[in-house]
Formats: C-alpha cells, sequence, structure tokens
C-alpha cells in the first residue's frame, strides 16, 4: 500500500476525477458560519443554506436583528430542520454572545486574534465544536487550518489512513495529522480536500449503506474490500 503522503493526494485526484472540482462554499463570514451551524438540526447541505437565506430575507443575519425577533419568528425558519424551538434560541443565544463579548462583530474579532484565541471564541458558540471552529476557520480564509467534518473523517477512517479510535475526538486528531503532514499549509489545498472528502463521505462513504461498488476509491479501501467480498467481515 503506498504511504499516506502518497495515498491521500492520490485520493483526492480520484475524488476530484469523479465529482469534478469542488466550488468554493456558498457562505464564508464566520459569524454566518455560525448561523448556518444553528439555524437547522440534523438537515442535510442544501436544506441547510436553504433556512440560512430565508433566516437573511426575513429577519436578517445581524445580531441586533436577532436578539429584536420573537422566538415564533425565528421558529419560521428554524422549522425547515427538526427541534425548531431550539434552534430558535440558539440563534439567539449566538447573537447574544456575539454583541456582549465580540461588539456585534465576531469576524473583525476573529481577524484580530491568534489562531489558539479565534478557536476558544467559536467553540464559546452553540453547536461550534473543534471540527467546526477548524472549518470555519478555513473556509473564511482567516487560517489555513486543516480541516474535516464527520463525512470526511469517515472516509480517511476507512481508507485506513487515520485510526479508528475509541473517542470521535482521537480519530478526529488523527486524522487531521494526516492533512497536516500531507496537505500543503495553504487554504486551497486544504480546503479541496476538506470538500472533496465531505462530498465523498454524504454521497457515497455514507455512514449507513455506503455505495462501495460504485467508490471510486474502491480498489484501495479495506473497508469496501470486506464490504464487497462477502466472505470476510466487517468490524
Amino acid at each position: 500500500m503506498p504511504s499516506t503522503n502518497a495515498a491521500l493526494p492520490a485520493a483526492l485526484d480520484l475524488l476530484e476525477g469523479a465529482y469534478g472540482p469542488p466550488p468554493e462554499p456558498g457562505v464564508r463570514d464566520p459569524w454566518d458560519q455560525v448561523l448556518l451551524d444553528n439555524v437547522v438540526y440534523l438537515a442535510s447541505d442544501e436544506r441547510r443554506v436553504e433556512a440560512f437565506e430565508l433566516l437573511r430575507a426575513r429577519v436578517g443575519t445581524a445580531p441586533s436583528a436577532l436578539l429584536e425577533s420573537s422566538v415564533s419568528e425565528l421558529r419560521d425558519v428554524t422549522r425547515l430542520g427538526i427541534r425548531a424551538d431550539a434552534q430558535a434560541r440558539k440563534l439567539q443565544a449566538a447573537a447574544r454572545l456575539a454583541v456582549t463579548q465580540y461588539e456585534g462583530d465576531l469576524s473583525a474579532r476573529l481577524a484580530a486574534m491568534s489562531l489558539a484565541e479565534a478557536r476558544r471564541a467559536l467553540r464559546r458558540f452553540p453547536a461550534i465544536g473543534e471540527p467546526a471552529a477548524d472549518r470555519i476557520l478555513l473556509q473564511s480564509g482567516l487560517y489555513a487550518v486543516p480541516a474535516l467534518d464527520s463525512n470526511g473523517l469517515r472516509v480517511l477512517v476507512r481508507l485506513g489512513l487515520a485510526q479508528d479510535a475509541p473517542s470521535y475526538a482521537a480519530s478526529y486528531r488523527s486524522a487531521i495529522e494526516v492533512l497536516r503532514g500531507t496537505l500543503p499549509a495553504e487554504r486551497a489545498p486544504l480546503l479541496r480536500g476538506y470538500l472533496l472528502l465531505h462530498m465523498h463521505g454524504r454521497e457515497l462513504c455514507r455512514r449507513t449503506a455506503p455505495a462501495c461498488g460504485l467508490c471510486p476509491l474502491a480498489d484501495r479501501c479495506a473497508y469496501a474490500e470486506k464490504s464487497l467480498d462477502p466472505s470476510r467481515s466487517l468490524h
């Protein structure tokens, strides 16, 4: 099996050949990304963007606009997902934090912070853990940091490039080290890796019912080999 240094770039090239070059994210501003992560719960990428655009049109995305709105008004947007009331309150909690701690302009304040400070600031917001904070910093262009979501992490674990550790946090950090040691420390290649791995984990390398028979990486994936050979058991 090729080394990780060769295996990951080759896998990304195959994914780009299958899916095409990944488009630039439509939402890049850090504050807008915080709202995008909170506007609906357990929804598809498309549904999340739809809800975010509805929020922008009906309420506005400024922290002051969110705080001036009622939960029922916000529910008209958050009902596109589940737990509509809870998500409406999360939007207001995020807005309150932005106003009280970041002068209502999270994006400008983050730009003045060190990487460690920016990560800590983002993780204070609802729904923003370590992976989301890294993704926000990468997509916004504030810092060229490696990032993965659960879809991309699953791909790297199944390929055998990252550890299938007992905890999600340990698996995530193992995968981040792979990205850090393999891809250039620049926004473009790191974002390309994030987007392609996310897309593949969502479309074919799904958590349940993965489509290994259609996967462009099947010939280099131990998980696919076991899946396609009934005589071998999946762990």
